[in-house]
């Protein structure tokens, strides 16, 4: 389900036609995130870590309204709920495009993720099903790379207005804290830095839970 956002009313009407007509309407920030007590809670409980932060993602996604707002037209409209379209790597070095649909209960979700997860590695190229709707982000692991920053390959002619939340290498300091680079590119006629910091502290909140 959906609802038209009013343009006459929002307050960021004119920051979002503003940013609209860009060539690269997209900005992004690399944040630093602890995951310290996550990871442990993942291998106490025995469940899988990357499904974890996946799900705390999209909670937290769906927590703050602008990562909701998608562009179609002119028109903004905010969704219900966002789900998640993570790259599932596979034992031959590719990936491909998933769809796991978002349940605030964390062992549905799991099921569903690790079946698409599952089915994602049984099948070969890149899109392996239709995606009927935009109320998605795009997200992916880069276990292998402790990155300070992150750009994505984009086409500027195809309309895109899906966050794209992307995770790096865990590192583990001396003290055995352990923390992950989070980049997370948004789009700017959409929301501000206010609204990333607001989803980055939300965030973090629940990996400390």
């Amino acid at each position: 389900m959906k609802q038209k956002l009013d343009l006459d009313t929002w307050n960021r009407t004119e920051h979002f036609h503003f940013f609209k007509q860009m060539g690269e309407p997209f900005f992004g920030v690399t944040v630093t995130i602890d995951c310290t007590k996550a990871y442990e809670k993942s291998k106490a409980e025995n469940f899988s870590f990357f499904i974890y932060y996946l799900h705390k993602t999209l909670a937290a996604v769906n927590a703050i309204e602008s990562f909701r707002f998608r562009i179609s037209g002119e028109e903004i409209y905010v969704y219900d709920v966002i789900n998640g379209s993570a790259t599932i790597s596979r034992e031959d070095g590719t990936f491909g495009f998933s769809f796991m649909e978002y349940n605030e209960d964390f062992a549905v979700f799991s099921k569903i993720a690790l079946a698409e997860m599952e089915r994602i590695q049984t099948t070969k190229g890149l899109f392996t099903r239709t995606f009927e709707s935009d109320n998605l982000i795009h997200f992916s692991a880069v276990p292998w790379i402790d990155f300070t920053s992150l750009s994505h390959a984009r086409s500027f002619t195809f309309a895109d207005s899906c966050p794209k939340i992307s995770f790096g290498k865990m590192s583990v300091s001396e003290n055995g804290k352990r923390t992950m680079p989070m980049s997370v590119h948004v789009h700017h006629g959409l929301m501000d830095g206010l609204h990333v910091g607001q989803f980055v502290d939300y965030f973090q909140d629940l990996m400390n839970g």
